[in-house]
């Protein structure tokens, strides 16, 4: 799967149970129907080990499957500054995990980070809400919010790096 040449995109939330498995998942089943799979990579990552090595929250992966993206592969990790040299886009859910990923970022790197909504302007939102301690509707709307936003950033890609 690893190619020379491939873009590498990193989601990041806090626990890496909910929102970054999520977009990793929307994600990269987007990717596949569009034909990019060899041409970008996707990992997802939580700037607290709360929950490593953990599946997505059981939620999460009923709303997903509902789309017919499957997130029970996926297991929860912690972001680290290796990632940045790895990754070429670091995306954030919120400003609180973007401030989170700026401590640990090297310096010079700085510009690989980013709020994964800003992809999705148009949605008058520049944070995916955590859906954590909600009932399934918030993981329906954090779906929404990230199908959107996923659809951006394949759209940014395509321009930036001529795919």
């Amino acid at each position: 799967m690893k190619t020379r040449n491939s873009i590498k995109v990193l989601f990041v939330c806090l626990g890496n149970i909910c929102r970054s498995p999520t977009a990793h998942g929307v994600f990269q089943h987007l990717i596949e129907q569009e034909g990019l799979s060899g041409l970008i990579e996707v990992d997802s990552a939580g700037t607290h080990a709360y929950h490593v090595k953990e599946p997505p929250d059981r939620r999460a992966q009923q709303a997903a499957l509902k789309r017919e993206v499957d997130l029970s592969p996926l297991r929860a990790r912690r972001a680290t500054a290796d990632d940045f040299d790895v990754f070429d886009y670091v995306l954030a859910m919120d400003r609180e995990n973007l401030a989170n990923l700026e401590q640990i970022c090297p310096k010079g790197m700085e510009y690989k980070l980013g709020l994964f909504l800003s992809y999705a302007p148009d949605l008058g939102v520049s944070e995916v809400p955590d859906p954590y301690y909600g009932g399934t509707a918030g993981f329906d709307r954090v779906l929404d919010l990230i199908e959107d936003a996923s659809r951006g950033l394949i759209s940014h890609l395509r321009k930036e790096h001529k795919l």
